[in-house]
């Protein structure tokens, strides 16, 4: 429903709809959207939250994803998606924009524009992917004050602690960085990076009763496991980060190509969402519907039909 028209709208914050989310026994699937049309698509599929990747944003900007966006350009991403959807967001916040009041100024940024969780990850700039090479890591106890930084700053945001350190100090080193981080005011771990199914099990069974974000990304580290794998590996959270934007620009591609070769789209409207089915996931009738229904309630029937 349409978000001018939804007469649903929730009372509670997105935090605390998202931390229900989280409290419940099931895993909760979040996939990534990075605009407000995938945010509908994914809610009429079914999903109750989302995730907004920094890698989907930064790409759908034409820019590499190293932490080089600002928070008002993520803020810009999170309006869109919460107001098209209404569902809980998982935002990416890379590393914070900078130090711990650069974090809160983040965190307060993030809630007021409908975020209702936000994971913080311990690079020093410029940041890569996680799963590329050569990452650096900060400070253990200087990401440990971010967290506690973002933690002051929430009113009910969920703050997440992400950890890159299994591919670069070991294992070990992120199970105590988690651990640390956790003291610290996180809410919930992901552990970024771990490629097998041991690691995986091996660092929940670490961190008993701490709530586990795991990465489902294409091309990485990480093989393929489904939500109902990663489950009954002990995690409560999974993100498929970029796999909207990677379906949408192989599409994009081939459509230009086509055109190009083609001089005209004509041969590619078999693989094209149809008007109809554009209009109703964007609930154009129903804004229709909606201004029409003010103006034959505010105005006179004489005024009207002059």
């Amino acid at each position: 429903m349409p978000y001018l028209i939804a007469d649903d709208r929730p009372d509670e914050s997105a935090g605390r709809r998202f931390r229900a989310l989280l409290d419940r026994p099931q895993i909760l699937q979040l996939p990534g959207a990075h605009n407000g049309q995938a945010a509908l698509q994914a809610k009429a599929a079914g999903f109750e939250g989302l995730y907004l990747s920094g890698a989907a944003m930064t790409a759908s900007m034409g820019l590499p994803d190293l932490g080089i966006i600002t928070v008002d350009e993520v803020a810009f991403f999170i309006r869109q998606i919460v107001r098209s959807s209404g569902l809980p967001l998982l935002v990416d916040g890379d590393t914070g924009y900078g130090e711990a009041l650069n974090v809160m100024h983040m965190v307060r940024a993030f809630e007021e524009a409908g975020a209702g969780a936000v994971h913080l990850e311990d690079q020093i700039l410029p940041k890569k992917c996680g799963h590329l090479n050569g990452k650096k890591l900060a400070d253990a106890h200087d990401m440990a004050a971010k967290v506690a930084a973002a933690r002051r700053a929430a009113r009910d945001l969920v703050i997440v602690a992400r950890t890159d350190a299994a591919g670069v100090e070991g294992f070990e080193a992120a199970v105590d960085r988690a651990k640390l981080y956790v003291a610290a005011g996180a809410d919930a771990i992901f552990p970024e990076a771990l490629n097998t199914r041991a690691m995986f099990e091996a660092f929940a069974k670490a961190m008993p009763g701490v709530k586990l974000l795991a990465n489902m990304t294409e091309f990485g580290k990480t093989p393929f496991f489904t939500a109902g794998e990663f489950e009954a590996m002990g995690y409560r959270m999974v993100i498929w980060p970029v796999s909207s934007l990677r379906v949408a620009n192989r599409a994009q591609a081939k459509l230009y190509a086509a055109i190009r070769r083609d001089g005209g789209a004509q041969n590619m409207v078999g693989e094209m969402q149809t008007r109809a089915e554009l209009y109703e996931t964007i609930g154009l009738h129903d804004y229709e519907a909606l201004d029409a229904s003010i103006v034959k309630t505010i105005v006179p029937d004489t005024i009207a039909g002059a």
